[in-house]
């Protein structure tokens, strides 16, 4: 969401930066809708606060003997009262239309933040690690984990396509890597464990800018609720509706969750494997930080990304998103992509953004500086993972993976594994 006093002060700033998104100028109408918005607000306070002076009036008429302008004042305030509610209903269809149109734009992007269309136009920061050496051709995950237990042909029969059933040292590897990233981000990297709900209400999902533009990436309950996509929702809307004190910035969460996409839009795109998938495991983090902070704690949050893929040995770049790949509540956002040698490229594993007050604006959350007994600002938020599960447990069988077919278990993952040293296949 945006701050119309900005828009009225900077239009032309304002459509600059959207077009810097790739999306065309609307200053001028949300300005005139703005403007007609105000205008009849102004009429019916006015109006309802001479509807309370007429009718007061009335009763000081009668006690003067004066019905005749008692009359006119009655009829007066029965006339108000018949057009203040259709004025009550213009008003609301008005600042509807405005809130609406406001919510659909995506947030504005950094001054630093490449012009680009698409992936191709993102920028390399930094890259870690010289990809392994093999001696041997290294296969893609989808063709060696079945024999490991990663069982795609259970999960297909099952539930459909994007579905896939882990047996036995897969699963445990993959639990392994949820509960090391989980350790990494509360023990080492200073994040609260939380344990949110996986259902919101329209009001979480609208909050963090899911809704209304993206619903079709959901899926929806009978009952009215979203599974989450994931638990940015539940962490960052934690703190919706209030007003916290500076002194509790910032705030810093983390969680371990299933997250539910439709992946509507990417028919054609990953299905053999298991890259994109309908449910998967996520350790998000997310910050609600002062204003002056955000930029400061994008760069450690980023850290805290990179430092699972350090630990786990895994070598990765650093990539800066260009205007047209960035999602709509970021203003900056950084990549992680891991290498994967089975692909022969690097894939994308966590994406770091800094929403700056866009998403603090939308669930009304502000601090209060210190010092100030009235004056609040809005929180910048912040969001990443840290990591995406599913695409680690890949980043770790292909790296890993060994000639005969099996996987060595990463040092990291050792303590977590019950002794296991290596996935071998299953007879």
């Amino acid at each position: 969401m945006h701050d119309l006093k900005y828009i009225r002060e900077n239009p032309a700033d304002f459509d600059a930066a959207l077009a810097r998104r790739g999306a065309g100028p609307v200053a001028t109408e949300l300005l005139a809708l703005d403007e007609e918005n105000r205008r009849i607000a102004t009429e019916l306070q006015m109006g309802q606060a001479r509807r309370n002076e007429a009718s007061k009036a009335i009763g000081q008429a009668k006690g003067k003997g004066d019905e005749e302008t008692a009359q006119a004042l009655m009829t007066e305030v029965g006339e108000l009262k018949a057009s203040l509610p259709l004025l009550e209903e213009k008003e609301r269809e008005v600042s509807g239309r405005l809130k609406d149109m406001l919510a659909a734009l995506p947030n504005l992007p950094d001054s630093d933040v490449p012009i680009g269309e698409n992936e191709d136009d993102n920028v390399e920061i930094t890259r870690w690690g010289d990809p392994r050496k093999f001696d041997f051709e290294p296969v893609e995950h989808s063709d060696l984990g079945p024999p490991l237990g990663l069982d795609f042909e259970t999960g297909v029969k099952m539930s459909g396509a994007r579905f896939t059933f882990l047996r036995g040292q897969m699963a445990r590897l993959q639990r392994a890597i949820a509960q090391f990233m989980l350790d990494k981000q509360t023990v080492e990297n200073g994040h609260t464990e939380c344990a949110p709900p996986l259902l919101v209400r329209d009001d979480a999902a609208f909050g963090t800018g899911q809704l209304p533009k993206f619903a079709e990436d959901f899926f929806r309950t009978t009952d009215g609720r979203w599974l989450i996509s994931t638990s940015e929702i539940s962490l960052t809307n934690s703190v919706r509706e209030q007003i916290l004190e500076e002194a509790d910035l910032p705030i810093r969460l983390t969680a371990l969750t299933p997250c539910f996409r439709s992946e509507a839009g990417s028919a054609g795109k990953d299905t053999k494997g298991y890259i994109r998938q309908h449910q998967f495991e996520k350790v998000e983090l997310v910050a609600i930080v002062h204003p002056d902070l955000s930029e400061s704690e994008h760069e450690r949050m980023t850290k805290a990304a990179e430092s699972v893929l350090l630990a786990l040995e895994l070598p990765y770049r650093k990539v800066l998103l260009c205007t047209g790949d960035m999602g709509a509540t970021a203003r900056k956002t950084y990549d992680l992509e891991v290498w994967l040698p089975g692909q022969d490229t690097y894939r994308e594993i966590s994406s770091i953004s800094n929403c700056g007050p866009y998403q603090g604006r939308r669930m009304n959350t502000r601090f209060r500086p210190e010092g100030e007994k009235k004056g609040t600002e809005f929180v910048h938020t912040l969001n990443g993972s840290g990591l995406a599960v599913g695409r680690t447990l890949v980043a770790v069988l292909e790296n890993y993976q060994q000639e005969d077919g099996s996987v060595t278990v990463p040092e990291a993952l050792k303590p977590y594994m019950g002794g296991i040293e290596k996935l071998e296949p299953l007879s």
